[in-house]
């Protein structure tokens, strides 16, 4: 069995008023704030950070953002930067996400700024990964995310590379209620953790977490979650309602 923690990132995306979302980290805070079987890391929009923050204040689980600036400050109209976030007590920010990219045209290259900008500034990076289901069909799915996961990780330092952490998110099952199989997604896990290996030594690729990010629900964690390669979830719609996202990390327990 692994050593590696399991973890599950709750991804709201652009849902939640800051009252709104306050109220469920208390629910869930409630709930599951004194475990330590699991990592959990909640990742509300910016405006619902800080909120979040003084609701999570004295429990386990932790505060990530969805996105940000690589530069700490400037002239860039709307957006955030690292230090804004270690003001507000953010551990972790998810970057690269498929929407990001195909939204707003987010290239690897910016990706890899972003990447670096949290590392420097101890904020734990969730970089997410994945084709298209074109790409998928095509036989393309290894290629893509190897392209993806080097480029971002350009420079990273292999001191620096434990505080990785990876979300594998076939952008085909994003909110689509597909899912890859066990197997399909083992395979790529098991693919990225190769990559990890090669750019950072095998010692320090089996302290990184990967996880799945592609519809993952309480119906189907279970299976996913036993997998050797898979260290938990990045989660979107079953992230927004407590009772769904605390039998996820129920799951994820279990499989300690």
């Amino acid at each position: 069995m692994s050593s590696r923690k399991k973890l599950i990132a709750g991804n709201w995306k652009m849902n939640k008023t800051a009252s709104d979302g306050a109220a469920l980290v208390s629910e869930l805070v409630a709930t599951i704030g004194k475990q330590t079987d699991v990592e959990v890391v909640l990742c509300p929009p910016f405006t619902g950070l800080e909120s979040a923050a003084k609701a999570l204040d004295g429990s386990t689980l932790k505060l990530g953002a969805q996105n940000m600036h690589f530069e700490p400050s400037g002239a860039f109209t709307g957006e955030v930067s690292a230090p804004m976030l270690r003001a507000l007590f953010t551990t972790h920010v998810i970057l690269g996400h498929s929407e990001r990219r195909s939204y707003f045209a987010e290239t690897d290259a910016l990706i890899n700024k972003k990447v670096l900008a949290a590392l420097k500034n101890q904020l734990r990076p969730i970089l997410c990964v994945g084709e298209s289901l074109a790409e998928r069909e095509s036989g393309a799915t290894l290629k893509v995310v190897q392209t993806q996961t080097e480029a971002a990780l350009e420079g990273v330092a292999k001191d620096q590379a434990a505080s990785l952490v990876i979300a594998y998110e076939p952008v085909w099952a994003i909110g689509t209620g597909k899912v890859a199989t066990t197997e399909q997604a083992q395979e790529v896990h098991a693919f990225i953790r190769g990559l990890l290996t090669k750019l950072f030594t095998e010692p320090v690729a089996q302290k990184i977490r990967i996880l799945y990010g592609g519809s993952m629900k309480p119906a189907n964690a279970p299976e996913l979650l036993a997998q050797k390669d898979i260290d938990g979830g990045l989660i979107g719609g079953a992230s927004l309602e407590a009772r769904s996202f605390v039998e996820l990390v129920k799951a994820a327990a279990a499989v300690v």
